[in-house]
């Protein structure tokens, strides 16, 4: 196969990716390698797509964080799901986390005015597994 066949098929794939959901850089880029294209026609595509506005890791970051936001996650988790697919910078600031840590907190547990330590505890560590930070968990109670 030419380069500009293979080049023309990754371009094609990535786009295909791209119109089901966001994708970043970084995770398009290790798709299209496992599907067996190689890195420089890989590169090449990707760079395309970018200048054709068709990835973007800006749009994919806010679209990433507002879905984990809503799914009850907090800043460490979603923080820490964006580095591992490549996005480094972005701002999380947006969200009020000391309200969310206690929606999800009451609507996972109810009411906590009258609980044990035992019980404390583990709605704390179940905050904690959620991506909340210390000061956001203290003041869920």
């Amino acid at each position: 196969m030419t380069n500009q066949t293979q080049e023309s098929k990754c371009y094609s794939s990535g786009l295909k990716m791209l119109m089901r959901r966001e994708h970043s850089k970084l995770e398009l880029s290790q798709k299209l390698q496992m599907k067996g294209f190689d890195f420089e026609v890989v590169n090449n595509s990707i760079s395309k797509l970018v200048e054709q506005n068709y990835q973007s890791d800006d749009r994919f970051s806010e679209e990433f964080i507002q879905m984990r936001f809503s799914q009850g996650k907090g800043p460490l988790k979603i923080a820490s799901e964006l580095k591992m697919r490549g996005i480094n910078i972005f701002d999380l600031s947006v969200f009020d986390w000391f309200q969310s840590a206690k929606e999800i907190r009451q609507r996972k547990f109810g009411d906590a005015s009258s609980i044990d330590y035992k019980e404390k505890a583990k709605q704390k560590r179940f905050l904690q597994s959620r991506g909340f930070n210390l000061d956001q968990i203290n003041q869920a109670f």
